[in-house]
């Protein structure tokens, strides 16, 4: 008699065991973000927030933009925070050239991926296409030093579309982003 009882208390307790794991689930699936569980990316990967560079770096470059396009810090020695792109970006640090190339002609695949990197002299981007000639932008306008803009920040195109999510947002400062279109415009 009493095994009949115990197998069937056994049996409620592995029910509300289950029970309980199945509502957690689909609460944890069904229900937004709430504020105290939401990490962003400074949640996500810390270190890339507070790495700082060398004070000897800084003088090895002629320009704020330089120095930005090749060690993805500012002149300040701060490192740059993007969202998205590789993710040896995040652990590695990175910049424009490491996928671009120190010329910004790009046409290489991008580490540890199949992407290819586009030429992002300022003279390709904006330059307007030619009849019969292709540009090297055939899909959308040519862009301007704002679009360019929306293109690093937001990973958004002269048209519109969306950057492959293999382009990093990158969160610069106004003053950071235009010395890197003036050393663009050198390349």
């Amino acid at each position: 008699m009493k095994k009949p009882i115990l197998l069937f208390l056994i049996g409620i307790g592995i029910a509300i065991v289950i029970s309980g794991c199945v509502s957690l689930i689909g609460d944890s699936y069904n229900s937004p973000p709430q504020e105290e569980f939401w990490h962003g990316p400074e949640q996500m990967y810390p270190d890339q927030y507070e790495r700082s560079l060398p004070s000897n770096v800084a003088s090895q470059f002629d320009s704020n933009g330089e120095m930005i396009y090749y060690t993805g810090y500012n002149e300040e020695g701060q490192l740059i925070p993007t969202i998205g792109g590789p993710h040896w970006l995040y652990v590695h640090g990175g910049s424009c050239a490491s996928c671009h190339g120190v010329s910004g002609r790009g046409g290489v695949p991008i580490m540890m991926g199949a992407d290819i990197s586009s030429d992002i002299r300022y003279s390709t981007l904006t330059a307007e296409a030619e009849e019969g000639v292709a540009s090297g932008h055939d899909e959308h306008p040519a862009y301007t030093d704002e679009t360019i803009k929306t293109a690093i920040r937001y990973g958004i195109e002269p048209d519109g579309e969306e950057l492959d999510y293999t382009m990093p947002r990158w969160d610069m400062s106004d003053n950071d982003l235009e010395d890197l279109i003036d050393y663009l415009k050198t390349l």
